[in-house]
């Protein structure tokens, strides 16, 4: 028995290989994928593997194969395609350098080109003047491959010569400093397999540097345009505050910002969307080889999610905003959004305005400038008003526009509550809200005609009347107490040629009535950009697909109260009708049908009352049992099983999108007085410039971006005033001291 246990002990494991692996040795095979990445797999374990392009990674695979003694020499350079002395080598520069000894070294000259600008005038002026290649090269001191490369007659590695035929020079005819020098049509990307290695041992430190290649067409060329505004929205800065950095890898807290922010002004703002977007075009506006995918993305996010500072990233955005732009703080737009919930999960259930019933959905507080600019969200409390939800943002808006400053607050309905108003202006702030419930109307000939003109110059009439207003606080701490507004109302027409009044409360005494209209009707600039922003911006989108239990103790509307509202109506009702059948009945008595004698007695009269005395009992009984309902339970009586949707990935993505947005709206903001149609067009004509191809010229301290020309000549002259305004802000691209210039290739002429 003892030398059977030895024999199993002593037995070799499975050969187990994955499917479709080629076996290099016994229980160790290769699988290799079509881009040139692979898989080795030592008995049905999974012990390396490398991607496409990533050299270094392949090679150490081989190595380690070889040190760990799974196969020898000879079968590790038979599997990988090269010679046994190539393996040697191989261990030879590991051994000496590490992973980094690994990295191919870049092939080609070493030394600077001989090319230079003034070389390469030269020789297209001797070409011009009917020289041939050979007379160019003796004249110029290079050889004829140099001329022709020089000439842009030579084919880019891995294109064709019809391809390199492409090729184009950086001035175009526009009087351009480098006039005449060439650049080739999507060349390939600066290698960066190093970093990449140094980055999986953990080496790299904080992300790759932004290289960049000159070349032409690139496409996405356009999305450089946001970055002078991107650095206006202070994204970038306010990350840095909150976050410092990212764990060490090849993508960078910066790097991964512009992916986001990129993506979405690309019109792919969710991370599923880097899968519509090829990588190495992204790559090329970033600097890279090319840009994080999907699964990339959702990971760098988690990171960021984990430290638990959304909420902080999103208030050093809204500070540096009223830091940037005071002027448009004066006035701030306050309401709610429900970002409805599609999924299977049990979330909590509230009203959708515009689906007009309840649904589960994640409620969210928005602050927007008088412009409807985002400034600040929250993710509001589930089941609170948006009066509640006002109060709790107080706070936050005083450290928004800072200690002192007297802004103006407005919303709608949803708000109402006369001991808030009293809170807001305790706070230091101005309100501006439209009157709820029930209102006297103003005697008509109070009204008089008001013109005025709104902040974007249109004119707008009204019939209006003022009036002071004092409401009485029936709760809180100031309960007994009032609050004196000022009114305005104003007479708009109703169906049937009859009017309706419409009252606006505002503390503001220094505003015209016409300005008080205008302003609350401007409330609906921020339901613009939640329009805009949905359609866009995937302001609903559910970005991360986790969710926490909800809060047991949280107390909730009782639905039972509900039940016993009903029944109290029903009741209600149900007296109303046997009051009506006893008073007809008595009438009939009482006023008999010719020929009949009216008979009324005690037992008569008993019996008409009865089925009164019922329903009023039934009535007494459901008021009863609804005052022994309490009003709110705690949740995990009613809906133990209820979560909520996770809020830290969603807030960092809606503060990218947010800066995404605002950086949009400058450029399209900059282009009034440029374009004849910018109040209807110039966010079309901004997405269509964002997505144009252009060329990248990196030079000394600058980096010049050259977009095509867009569909429409009045288009690429607008795009082309705008490139002169960016040009002027010297922004720098992030992350380097390149400075960033802007120019517009002419329109194609008709001939």
């Amino acid at each position: 028995m003892g030398w059977m246990m030895a024999g199993m002990l002593t037995q070799l494991p499975l050969p187990l290989l994955p499917a479709g692996a080629a076996e290099i040795a016994p229980g160790v095979g290769l699988v290799t994928g079509d881009g040139g990445g692979g898989l080795v797999s030592v008995h049905g374990l999974a012990t390396f593997a490398w991607d496409a392009g990533d050299e270094a990674g392949r090679r150490l695979a081989a190595v380690q194969l070889v040190r760990l003694r799974a196969v020898g020499q000879a079968q590790a350079a038979a599997a990988f395609g090269v010679d046994p002395v190539t393996v040697w080598r191989w261990d030879q520069a590991l051994a000496a350098g590490g992973v980094a000894g690994l990295v191919p070294s870049r092939r080609g000259p070493k030394g600077a080109s001989k090319l230079t600008p003034q070389l390469v005038e030269q020789i297209a002026g001797l070409d011009a003047a009917g020289a041939t290649l050979a007379e160019i090269a003796a004249a110029t001191g290079v050889s004829t491959f140099s001329v022709r490369n020089a000439l842009g007659r030579v084919a880019a590695r891995g294109r064709s010569a019809a391809a390199a035929a492409a090729s184009v020079g950086l001035d175009g005819g526009d009087g351009d400093e480098r006039a005449g020098a060439v650049v080739a049509v999507l060349p390939d990307p600066v290698s960066r397999d190093g970093e990449r290695a140094l980055a999986r041992w953990g080496l790299l430190g904080e992300g790759a540097v932004p290289v960049f290649t000159a070349g032409a067409r690139y496409p996405l060329a356009g999305l450089l345009l946001a970055l002078p505004a991107l650095e206006d929205t202070g994204l970038l800065a306010a990350a840095r505050q909150v976050y410092g950095r990212l764990r060490d890898g090849f993508y960078g807290l910066t790097a991964m910002l512009l992916t986001l922010v990129f993506l979405a002004l690309a019109g792919e703002p969710r991370a599923e969307g880097a899968t519509r977007v090829p990588p190495a075009a992204l790559g090329r506006v970033l600097g890279l080889d090319r840009a994080p995918e999907v699964k990339t993305i959702r990971r760098k996010l988690g990171e960021l999610a984990a430290a638990g500072q959304a909420a902080g990233l999103v208030m050093a955005l809204a500070r540096h905003h009223a830091a940037a732009r005071p002027d448009a703080l004066g006035l701030l737009y306050v309401d709610g959004h429900a970002r409805v919930y599609y999924g299977t999960r049990t979330v909590q259930k509230t009203h959708v305005a515009r689906l007009k019933f309840p649904a589960p959905a994640t409620m969210e507080t928005w602050v927007t400038g008088q412009d409807g600019d985002p400034v600040f969200m929250v993710v509001a409390e589930p089941s609170d008003s948006l009066a509640g939800e006002l109060r709790r943002l107080l706070p936050d808006l005083r450290r928004i526009v800072g200690q002192g400053r007297r802004v103006t607050v407005c919303f709608d309905r949803g708000g109402w509550s006369p001991a808030l108003f009293a809170e807001i202006l305790a706070a230091g702030f101005d309100l501006l809200t439209w009157r709820k419930g029930p209102a006297p109307d103003l005697p008509a000939e109070l009204f008089t005609a008001v013109s005025c003109t709104d902040d974007r110059g249109r004119a707008h009439d009204y019939d209006l009347a003022e009036a002071t207003v004092e409401l009485a606080i029936s709760e809180g701490p100031r309960k007994g107490q009032t609050v004196t507004l000022r009114q305005v109302t104003r007479l708009v027409p109703a169906r049937a040629g009859a009017t309706r009044q419409i009252h606006t409360l505002t503390s503001r005494t220094d505003l015209t009535a016409g300005e008080v209209c205008w302003r609350m009707s401007s409330r609906w600039r921020e339901e613009n950009y939640f329009r805009y922003a949905r359609t866009r911006f995937a302001l609903d989108a559910l970005d991360c697909y986790a969710a926490g239990p909800d809060d047991p103790d949280r107390m909730v509307p009782n639905p039972a109260r509900k039940t016993a509202a009903a029944r109290i109506r029903a009741a209600e009702q149900a007296v109303t009708a046997a009051e009506a059948a006893r008073d007809a009945a008595l009438l009939q008595l009482r006023s008999p049908a010719p020929g009949q004698a009216a008979y009324l007695s005690n037992q008569v009269i008993n019996a008409l009352h009865a089925p009164v005395d019922d329903a009023w009992r039934e009535l007494d009984d459901a008021d009863q049992a609804a005052a022994a309902i309490p009003a709110r339970v705690p949740l995990g009586t009613l809906a133990p099983d209820m979560v909520r949707l996770d809020a830290e990935v969603k807030q960092i993505t809606h503060a990218i999108r947010m800066a995404a947005y605002n950086a949009e709206t400058l450029l399209a903001r900059a282009l009034a007085g440029h374009y004849a149609r910018a109040s209807d067009e110039a966010y079309a004509l901004i997405r269509e410039a964002l997505t144009v191809s252009g060329d990248i010229h990196p030079g000394p301290g600058q980096l010049l971006i050259r977009l095509d020309p867009l569909t429409a000549p009045r288009r690429t002259q607008a795009l082309a005033a705008l490139c002169d305004q960016l040009t002027q802000a010297e922004s720098r691209y992030p992350g380097t001291d390149l400075v960033l210039r802007y120019k517009v290739k002419s329109h194609p002429s008709p001939a």
